[in-house]
């Protein structure tokens, strides 16, 4: 018989194990893991250890070094209640074989392709705005990275569904994620979660059989994704099933719009508070843009906004978290733990270590800067993950944010209403619990920052 060795870490209660002190939490739980017992710590969910790894070495071991012995599917059970078998709750050769036929959506050229779309798509957002006016940031933020990225899926304008999707998406996801428990009832009635789950995901299915059927009808690639799915082939000659194509642009849908929204809506949280960086950031747009709308070739020339997002991403990852669950035996910092053992990998915490940024909680955007910042290991900062399953949007998503970024504040510079309470909330991704209301006030209003 094996001889499993696990680290450390707090006691666990009778039934429950950690959870009762690990789910009101997270973010606080995990990061006070980190203190007290380092590099390595075990937790326990019920009567099941899960073994948290906070150091860029061990971030590199699971996602890299070692990636096929540390899966997702096991982990991302509750999602494919809603998302289906798409390449974030796949794994193996089926996973490589679709990330393959997926990976051309996301080639330079076609996602630059979608930056006249993403600048339409915010300055029509930015007509319905008013000079003075509040506004929950992170509501206004969904709502116009979705219309953007169903644009660039679809290209179709989903603005009058976006209400009708959000809905759809919040109560399927709802559902699954307490699909798991014990005490968790399948009665299908209106009002139950169980029931609102199944007509959400009716909606969802129904919405993308239309949108498939619809492209299949025209057999032309219109330039959006679903098209190139369509058309997309494997080395074998296989062409994608329908069933698979709405795995995938659902799964690109859901995961496309809340990564970037959030990062845009911690992005005006992070200057509202932070005047200095907020000024230095609008001087260096008003000399490279002028009040003009941003294109790809401007974002050379744009070094601080850069800096801005990454910083960002730092302190408030649209993945806060990466769970893999350990397919064989393996051996790591002196532990053996056991197959089936469920691993976390943090990017709040990673992200936050003081060893590895000096004032980890302070907004820095400097520290990103290409010729003087502070230089940190690889994988000390992984906001996209790392290794063959890096977000597959990434390109996309740093363009919008980029984008997005740049073409707001040059009409509107939000400010944070005052005392409004700022809680992030980790689910899936990084979100603010309670929204964002800010003021809106005119970039013209802001004054410009004056040379030294």
């Amino acid at each position: 018989m094996a001889d499993y060795h696990y680290p450390p870490g707090p006691r666990p209660r009778p039934i429950f194990g950690n959870l009762r002190e690990f789910r009101p939490d997270q973010l606080g739980f995990m990061t006070n893991l980190a203190r007290t017992y380092g590099d390595a710590a075990t937790m326990y969910i019920f009567k099941r250890p899960i073994v948290f790894f906070t150091r860029p070495e061990a971030i590199r071991y699971v996602l890299i070094e070692n990636a096929r012995n540390f899966i997702n599917r096991p982990v991302f059970e509750s999602l494919r209640l809603v998302l289906g078998d798409g390449l974030l709750s796949i794994d193996g050769d089926f996973h490589r074989q679709q990330r393959r036929m997926v990976q051309p959506a996301f080639h330079k050229q076609r996602v630059e392709s979608y930056c006249e779309t993403m600048v339409a798509c915010t300055e029509s957002m930015l007509d319905t705005w008013t000079p003075g006016s509040q506004r929950d940031i992170a509501d206004e933020m969904m709502r116009v990275t979705m219309r953007i990225v169903a644009k660039a899926l679809f290209n179709i304008d989903i603005a009058s569904q976006i209400e009708a999707l959000s809905q759809a998406f919040s109560e399927a996801s709802d559902y699954s994620r307490r699909a798991r428990a014990p005490w968790s009832l399948r009665i299908n009635l209106p009002f139950t979660s169980y029931g609102k789950y199944l007509r959400a995901r009716k909606y969802l299915d129904d919405t993308m059989a239309g949108l498939i059927a619809q492209h299949r009808a025209s057999g032309e690639d219109s330039g959006d994704v679903i098209s190139m799915l369509l058309q997309a082939q494997d080395e074998d000659g296989s062409a994608m099933p329908d069933q698979q194509v709405r795995d995938e642009t659902l799964t690109l849908l859901a995961a496309g719009h809340a990564t970037t929204a959030n990062t845009l809506s911690w992005a005006f949280y992070l200057l509202s508070t932070h005047p200095e960086q907020r000024d230095k950031l609008l001087d260096e747009l008003r000399g490279v843009l002028g009040g003009r709308p941003p294109t790809v070739d401007d974002l050379a020339n744009l070094p601080y906004l850069d800096m801005v997002v990454k910083e960002t991403m730092r302190l408030y990852p649209p993945a806060w978290m990466q769970p893999r669950y350990a397919v064989d035996d393996f051996e790591y910092g002196g532990y053996r733990i056991k197959r089936g053992t469920v691993i976390f990998l943090s990017q709040w915490v990673t992200h936050r270590l003081p060893d590895l940024w000096p004032e980890p909680d302070a907004f820095k955007p400097e520290r990103f800067d290409p010729e003087t910042g502070q230089k940190y290991p690889a994988q000390a900062y992984f906001p996209f993950g790392a290794g063959s399953r890096i977000c597959i949007g990434m390109p996309f998503a740093n363009l919008e944010a980029r984008i997005l970024l740049a073409t707001i504040l040059q009409r509107y510079v939000p400010r944070m209403k005052p005392g409004f309470p700022v809680v992030p909330q980790p689910m899936v991704t990084l979100f603010p619990k309670f929204g964002l209301q800010m003021i809106l006030e005119p970039a013209a209003k802001v004054e410009a920052v004056q040379p030294a």
